[in-house]
């Protein structure tokens, strides 16, 4: 036990001096069972989250919406290999992965198991959910493990466009007409809560959120990060004219930030297993895609084994035949 226990001190030694942890590095089981959770999870909640967007592609208001939501979801697909490409240096199989997926034993962000009803909701999720989502993953850019904190630096800076562009359709709505004002603050209100959600149960009920810390895979808490993301985005709303739907909420002076309401952790935890609006929905349409992609995957396998074949031929060194 001496020697593990040496190595696992060391370990948070090295990641306590803010060094960065390599694939070919020791890392203790738990800290690599944790990665491989976290962000197979980011990667899964990239692609499942082109479904409710792509929804919108063709019904758009105009060529310019059109274009930006296509460029927007073509954003996401890449974000998703980029991080499941991360996930795989850490000893899992893209395979895996995606099985573990379509079988349900895998998760995803919660909040794209929500249906997207009007355009407006375009913007409420590019402007909550990807703002969220920023929160979240600003920190992830400086997180332990090498491979995912390089990934996230490129998905941080295409996020922020993906809110600029949500928070756009918003204010458009919100200064148009009154119908168009009453359906941006309609999906402010159905968006708000499920976005809160996004971060995580509260601190205290969060069992990984004090180790993924202490191994710098984390740098702010659940709360903290909830608290930071309410105090930039309720000055937001009051610019384009739009209510919090939250009766609680108000300036806190003494604390320096904004007091609100409590929150409906029942629903987390029932969309959480499955019980949400379109958790079925969603999974389907990933299995369905899934299936009917079998031959662009065996097209790809066929081909990259002729060219592995041919290589020697040439006299050039073999490749390893990847799937």
């Amino acid at each position: 036990m001496a020697p593990t226990v040496d190595l696992e001190a060391r370990f948070l030694a090295y990641v306590a001096a803010e060094n960065k942890v390599e694939p070919k590095h020791w890392m203790p089981d738990a800290y690599r069972k944790t990665l491989v959770r976290q962000i197979s999870q980011h990667a899964h909640s990239e692609v499942v989250g082109m479904l409710p967007e792509a929804n919108w592609i063709t019904r758009a208001p105009s060529l310019r919406a059109k274009l930006i939501l296509l460029a927007k979801v073509q954003d996401e697909g890449g974000h998703g290999l980029y991080l499941y490409s991360a996930a795989e240096t850490l000893g899992t199989s893209r395979d895996q992965m995606i099985d573990d997926l379509l079988a349900g034993k895998a998760k995803y962000s919660s909040i794209f198991n929500y249906p997207t009803l009007t355009w407006a909701d375009m913007g409420a999720v590019g402007w909550l959910v990807d703002g969220a989502a920023i929160q979240n993953q600003v920190m992830l850019c400086r997180t332990s493990y090498g491979p995912y904190s390089r990934a996230m630096v490129r998905i941080c800076k295409e996020e922020s466009f993906h809110q600029r562009q949500g928070y756009e359709i918003m204010m458009h709505l919100a200064r148009g007409t009154q119908e168009q004002k009453a359906m941006a603050q309609d999906a402010l209100n159905r968006w708000w809560w499920p976005s809160l959600m996004m971060f995580g149960p509260s601190d205290d009920q969060s069992p990984n959120s004090a180790q993924s810390m202490a191994w710098r895979i984390k740098r702010k808490s659940n709360d903290d990060l909830r608290q930071e993301f309410i105090d930039k985005t309720v000055p937001q709303a009051e610019f384009i004219g739009l209510s919090i739907p939250d009766p609680d909420l108000k300036w806190n002076e003494e604390r320096g930030h904004y007091d609100f309401g409590a929150i409906d952790w029942s629903e987390f935890f029932a969309v959480v297993a499955g019980n949400g609006p379109c958790n079925t929905e969603r999974l389907e349409a990933r299995r369905k895609a899934h299936a009917e992609g079998a031959w662009v995957r065996e097209a790809a396998s066929a081909y990259a084994a002729k060219q592995s074949a041919r290589r020697p031929a040439a006299g050039l060194p073999a490749k390893p035949h990847a799937a």
